[in-house]
């Protein structure tokens, strides 16, 4: 009996199917404060150079007050705000009452006794230390520090889980995620404070693997309860943009998000035992389990199917190939690889994380560089992340009449052009690029509701836990990549939207490749895999 088979025999989509799905909803909402937490945490506040011996006005000559103050030792933009990164060589009190000192030819020098920033804003880690000028980079890199760690996490986690079991590594995960985001919010250093945001990172992946699973979803809900987890994600988005208008402090933002993490390790006891994978448990041991069939005449009774669950034995369900078995039979398939043309299997699978890749590195590129467009940062989050609601739920319908395949293509193509468009504007067109950059990040969105599904379909069971891991990896090595992309575009400022439009483009190319995977069910091995 396949799995499919299973769970329509023990109540498919019922009751304990329905709790669980509520529960393991909120992991989303908290996934996603964490992901997009440093477009407010590392926020860029106004600042300018503390001139040479200030303390607000004092050593002044003849009771100059402090804005004549910043006009005799900060030159003007050509916005008439304060330089942020020069200040004359020495005062000019001839000119502080001038209004623009934009074209006067002055020495200037760097900011060599640190900057004043505008606090009354809020507080981040670029004022706690200073990361601006020629440090703003460092805000880039902390940011792919982070995704650094969800990259390593993608591996460790997703061989833990295989090895110990997916509630230990849910549990483990939440604990390791409160010790260090918490942490992280108490850091004395920036380099101390990128080695703990590295480890939330790895324990986020862990989080994600082991909670937003479907393997006990019938297949013709898995649409729609992965819309639901992907909603989830974008309330996450507008749940981040109110506590960060609310918690200014990025060290209290930082503790709060992260303790909010321990509502999961409470009800994780019940939920993520119930959770595990019954058919990677039962290809493990070899034999089916006494205690695995208690679990699912557990799932039935709840689901009010107690006679059907009485009648699940071994016998009845059959017997899956143990470790050695499986190894035996992939050893004919790693010779093909190696000796003749790749497998079906394998091309699908590198279509699907090149897909996976792009989606990553150009909905993180733009969804963590709000605050360029000059706008109230809390409500350019908030309008970031609404419009995701409209594209996933057109994702939701077109994933059910049209396939994963066509829905992805299309998603990948409309999200690279807009972009690419965005490379073509003048400077001076901020809401028009606003609205463009809002379409594909919508798009790019919209794509990773459908991929992610596509990835849990095209794995079999065997290796679907590795499978969701690499799906991981891929998308958080285009992640980890996209902040980097600024530190370029501060030299080459085309080269941004040139970069996060193409690599869809070309993504989009690969995927038009996969197999569609539309009302098939969950396959068990790599060689059903082939077959279909």
């Amino acid at each position: 009996m396949g799995f499919s088979e299973l769970l329509h025999t023990i109540g498919g989509m019922g009751n304990f199917q329905i709790f669980q799905t509520a529960l393991l909803l909120f992991p989303a909402v908290l996934i996603a404060c964490h992901s997009f937490l440093q477009n407010f945490t590392a926020m860029t506040l106004g600042h300018h150079c503390r001139p040479a011996n200030w303390t607000n006005g004092s050593h002044v000559p003849g009771g100059v007050g402090e804005g004549d103050l910043l006009g005799a030792f900060i030159p003007l933009d050509k916005d008439q705000k304060p330089e942020p990164c020069l200040r004359f060589s020495e005062p000019h009190w001839q000119i502080s009452n001038l209004n623009d000192t934009s074209a006067l030819s002055l020495d200037t020098e760097a900011c060599l006794d640190g900057w004043v920033y505008d606090r009354s804003v809020a507080s981040s880690i670029v004022s706690e230390w200073d990361l601006v000028c020629e440090h703003k980079s460092l805000k880039s890199i902390a940011q792919s520090i982070y995704m650094t760690g969800q990259l390593v996490g993608a591996i460790a986690f997703g061989i833990f889980s295989d090895r110990c079991g997916r509630k230990t590594a849910l549990q483990s995960g939440t604990l390791l995620m409160i010790t260090m985001g918490t942490s992280a919010a108490l850091a004395p250093s920036f380099p101390a404070y990128c080695v703990l945001r590295f480890l939330s990172g790895m324990a986020m992946t862990g989080i994600i693997i082991t909670s937003l699973s479907m393997e006990w979803t019938p297949t013709h809900r898995r649409t729609l309860v992965n819309i639901y987890a992907m909603y989830m994600i974008t309330l996450g988005q507008v749940v981040l943009s109110g506590l960060a208008y609310l918690i200014r402090q990025w060290r209290w933002l930082q503790g709060t998000v992260s303790v909010a993490y321990v509502i999961i390790l409470l009800y994780s006891w019940y939920v993520s035992s119930q959770t595990h994978s019954v058919l990677g448990t039962l290809a493990l041991s070899g034999l089916s389990s006494w205690e695995v069939f208690a679990d699912l005449r557990t799932v039935a009774r709840l689901n009010g199917r107690k006679e059907q669950g009485r009648k699940l034995t071994p016998e009845v369900c059959g017997r899956l190939p143990s470790v050695a078995e499986r190894l035996e039979r992939l050893l004919p398939l790693k010779r093909k690889a190696n000796h003749g043309p790749p497998l079906e299997y394998e091309v699908n699978c590198w279509h699907l994380l090149s897909s996976r890749f792009s989606a990553g590195f150009s909905f993180y590129g733009l969804g963590l560089d709000v605050q360029k467009f000059g706008f109230n940062i809390y409500w350019t989050q908030v309008v970031f992340s609404v419009v995701d609601i409209p594209t996933k739920l057109l994702t939701g319908l077109s994933m059910g009449y049209f396939g994963r395949r066509i829905t992805t293509v299309s998603l990948l193509l409309v999200a690279g052009c807009v972009i690419l468009v965005t490379a073509f504007l003048p400077q001076d067109m901020n809401t028009f690029q606003m609205i463009l950059c809002l379409l594909g990040k919508g798009s790019l969105a919209g794509c990773f509701t459908c991929l992610y599904l596509f990835t849990m379909e095209l794995f079999p069971t065997e290796v679907r836990q590795i499978g969701m891991s690499a799906g991981i990896f891929s998308t958080r090595l285009g992640s980890l990549l996209s902040p980097l992309v600024y530190i370029l575009g501060n030299h080459s400022p085309g080269l941004q939207p040139v970069m996060f439009g193409l690599v869809p483009l070309l993504a989009a190319a690969a995927a038009s490749f996969l197999v569609e995977t539309k009302n098939q069910p969950l396959l068990n091995t790599i060689q059903e895999t082939e077959q279909r």
